[in-house]
């Protein structure tokens, strides 16, 4: 999955999660299941299956499965640090014309845009 997927899907578990707490906040019983569903297919998605050999070792065990874990939860963390830069730079700004909603929104868009040049 490119990196610009990953923050695509990660805008998507930050807009659902916004909209739970909206929920909450009107005192609604919010949706948790729905919430966690939609992190569960991103990390289902993102993270690779792992097969490691019955003969291994521990060592290699581990070894084979950091391999493999290591570059997605790098992109994973990663979406998710951009986008909270993004968001706290409209923040510290004290910019009150932009919701966040919209500017995840405004992001998603500009993504999208960028891998149909691609």
């Amino acid at each position: 999955m490119e990196q610009s997927e990953i923050i695509l899907r990660a805008i998507g578990v930050l807009t659902e999660t916004q909209e739970m707490v909206r929920r909450l906040s009107k005192d609604a019983e919010p949706d948790i299941e729905a919430e966690d569903a939609q992190l569960g297919r991103l990390v289902t998605e993102v993270f690779p299956s792992i097969e490691i050999p019955a003969e291994s070792s521990v060592e290699e065990a581990a070894e084979a499965t950091v391999a493999a874990l290591m570059p997605v939860t790098i992109s994973l963390v990663g979406a998710f640090a951009f986008l909270f830069s993004e968001l706290a730079e409209v923040h510290d700004s004290g910019r009150t014309d932009i919701k966040t909603a919209d500017l995840l929104q405004h992001l998603a868009l500009r993504l999208s845009r960028s891998d149909d040049d691609q």
